[in-house]
């Protein structure tokens, strides 16, 4: 992208920077915050992390941060791609990758092109659905996110999960 940060911690660049660029950037400067901090300790480190890959998107994306056992960030995964109504998401392709990954802990999130992160029926389904699918390997699911315009809603913190 060709940023360069000055001793003052300010960045610039040369050049038109289009909306992709800022949310590209934005994206990650919050990793590496989250990479530096060493672990995801609350649902907030990782709603705003995951609201710059999701926030803006005009249909349904559902992505997997991947942790090991301290919560350390492995990867994040955009894992399936839906219309502006949902996206089907397959627990069996969840479970292969998380073994891929050799992951001991996710944080599942996927946003809503409505703009209202109001978790839905379909949502807490396919949670449960793969909470259990998880367990059978040893994964746990940490939370589930819902992102919506600007705001995001922890399942974990509603105590769905």
């Amino acid at each position: 992208m060709g940023l360069i940060q000055d001793r003052h911690g300010n960045y610039q660049r040369r050049g038109t920077i289009t909306e992709q660029d800022i949310l590209a950037t934005a994206e990650t400067l919050l990793r590496a915050k989250l990479e530096r901090q060493g672990s995801i300790s609350n649902p907030e480190d990782a709603g705003a992390f995951l609201r710059m890959r999701l926030g803006a998107l005009l249909h349904e994306e559902f992505h997997i941060v991947w942790l090991d056992q301290r919560h350390r960030i492995l990867d994040c995964q955009r894992l399936f791609i839906g219309t502006i109504g949902g996206a089907n998401v397959h627990p069996r392709e969840v479970v292969r990758a998380a073994l891929s990954h050799n992951a001991a802990a996710v944080i599942l999130a996927h946003n809503h092109p409505s703009g209202e992160p109001e978790p839905s029926a379909a949502d807490r389904a396919i949670t449960q659905e793969l909470i259990k699918a998880l367990r059978l390997i040893d994964v746990r699911v940490l939370d589930h996110l819902v992102i919506g315009a600007g705001h995001v809603v922890s399942m974990a913190s509603r105590g769905l999960l």
